[in-house]
C-alpha cells in the first residue's frame, strides 16, 4: 500500500485544515489507518487512528475534541480534521497503515508510512 498525505499549510491560532490521505496500491487489503505527528527536535508520536471494518476511531488526548479522523472508502482517502489549532500542533503529519489493526498502529507502530506534510499553526 501507498500513502500520499496533503493538506498542510500555514494557519492562525484557533483555525482549522484538513489533511487528506490518499491511499493506492492494495487498496483492497483490511488496512486500519492513522495520523502520527513530528514536532521538530521531538519524537514522531500518535494521533489518531480509524479502525477497519468497523471504522472505531481513538485519539491522542491532545487530539481529542479537536480533531476528527475518518475515511472515505470510495475515494480511497483518509482525513484529519483538525480544529481549534494551537501552536503546539506545528509539526510534520504523517498518515499510516496498518493490516493487524488500529491497536498495533497505535502501539507498535504502523507497516506503512507516508511522507509527511507540514502544519504550521502561529500565535
Amino acid at each position: 500500500v501507498q500513502l500520499q498525505a496533503s493538506g498542510g499549510g500555514l494557519v492562525q491560532a484557533g483555525g482549522s485544515l484538513r489533511l487528506s490521505c490518499t491511499v493506492s496500491g492494495d487498496t483492497s487489503s483490511r488496512y486500519s489507518f492513522g495520523w502520527f505527528r513530528q514536532a521538530p527536535g521531538k519524537e514522531r508520536d500518535f494521533v489518531a487512528s480509524i479502525s477497519w471494518p468497523r471504522g472505531r476511531t481513538d485519539y491522542a488526548d491532545s487530539a481529542k475534541g479537536r480533531f476528527t479522523i475518518s475515511r472515505d472508502s470510495s475515494k480511497n482517502t483518509v482525513y484529519l480534521q483538525m480544529n481549534s489549532l494551537k501552536p503546539e500542533d506545528t509539526a510534520v503529519y504523517y498518515c499510516a497503515a496498518e493490516p493487524r489493526g488500529s491497536s498495533w498502529l497505535r502501539q507498535r507502530g504502523p507497516s506503512a508510512w507516508g511522507q509527511g506534510t507540514l502544519v504550521t499553526v502561529s500565535s
